[in-house]
């Protein structure tokens, strides 16, 4: 969600246009003069601002020269909202930087018209989502401005699968990328010999599906729901816009995908490598940083499950599991598991 800062000492005008601007999903900051806008705009940064040019205590010329000053709100859109038409006014908020220049009385669609202008013309891709916190909308929107993708999908709808329900199918043919937002899923392989292997366990704020989509092939592992979960779908078509129409938008996308492929690399690698005390450290070390916002940062996975992530047998995994519980690195109660030293299940050379 955008948030504008209105600075306007006329209260009728300031609450109406507030009103009007909150009705159009914007966050609205708002300020009764240019002193107060300032100390606003210094503790919340707005995307945009509309500012009235005579007010008390520091017109909007002043609040402008501050912004242009300031290197935290320098190139913030600023939009003057004022009753004086005359030209020489207008040339000097233009001449200061203004962005544009609505006169007083307007109506509701030539404020909207000018603000969407305005935030599309500056829009950028930021450099990082927070993709566990509605991220993911912000840099489907962001892209479709930057990336002029008028054909991506509007439907944002959450899809719920129940604990162990399937969500695709070892050999099904891909027709969308997945977006979680709640609980969690793991993703299966069954080898040739009949024996399952987890090849990733995926926490909310992480995609997961899209191999399948980048090689044009079908599905060759199965996704399942761990707890109760919550979807985003992402068609196809989408997917594809974003991967190939344009290069920022791109490249944007690949990182926030790139991690995953990473992972599952150096996971594959140290599975044909590593010891099984490395293998199960690691598999705790990945649960314990999906865990960690979550206070106490215990987890739940079932040894099956483990030992299929880790690849090795149930009772190989258990051994290990109390190994690690007797030197004091996890603690385990019941089902819940608690990693007590993650530096040290991160440094120690098995």
């Amino acid at each position: 969600m955008k948030t504008i800062l209105l600075i306007e000492d006329n209260d009728l005008i300031r609450e109406s246009t507030a009103e009007i601007l909150e009705l159009a999903g914007y966050h609205v900051l708002t300020a009764e003069n240019g002193k107060v806008g300032v100390e606003q705009a210094r503790a919340t940064r707005p995307d945009l601002v509309i500012c009235d040019i005579m007010m008390p205590v520091l017109d909007g010329y002043g609040v402008l020269q501050i912004f242009n000053q300031d290197a935290q709100l320098s190139g913030v859109p600023f939009i003057f909202l004022t009753a004086k038409t005359e030209r020489t006014d207008m040339r000097k908020g233009m001449e200061l930087g203004a962005d544009d220049y609505l006169t007083k009385p307007f109506d509701e669609s030539e404020l909207l018209s000018a603000i969407t202008g305005r935030l599309n013309r500056f829009r950028h891709l930021k450099p990082d989502y927070d993709l566990q916190h509605e991220g993911l909308n912000e840099f489907l929107e962001d892209a479709r401005a930057v990336g002029k993708l008028e054909g991506l999908s509007a439907d944002r709808k959450v899809h719920t699968v129940r604990k162990k329900q399937d969500i695709y199918r070892e050999g099904d043919e891909p027709n969308r990328l997945y977006f979680l937002k709640a609980g969690r899923v793991k993703t299966v392989k069954t080898t040739a010999a009949g024996k399952e292997l987890i090849t990733g366990i995926y926490a909310p704020g992480e995609f997961f599906g899209y191999m399948a989509l980048l090689e044009q092939t079908k599905h060759s592992d199965s996704a399942v729901a761990v707890d109760d979960s919550e979807l985003v779908y992402i068609p196809k078509d989408d997917f594809t816009q974003l991967l190939i129409r344009n290069p920022e938008v791109s490249q944007q996308f690949i990182r926030l995908l790139a991690g995953r492929v990473s992972e599952r690399e150096h996971q594959l690698v140290g599975m044909a490598y590593n010891s099984i005390r490395r293998r199960v450290a690691d598999a705790l070390l990945r649960l314990h940083e999906q865990h960690a916002e979550t206070a106490p940062a215990t987890f739940q996975l079932s040894r099956d499950d483990m030992a299929a992530l880790v690849g090795t047998a149930p009772e190989s995994l258990i051994r290990t599991l109390s190994e690690f519980k007797q030197d004091g690195l996890i603690e385990l109660t019941g089902k819940d598991i608690r990693v007590l030293q993650p530096d040290k299940l991160r440094r120690a050379n098995w």
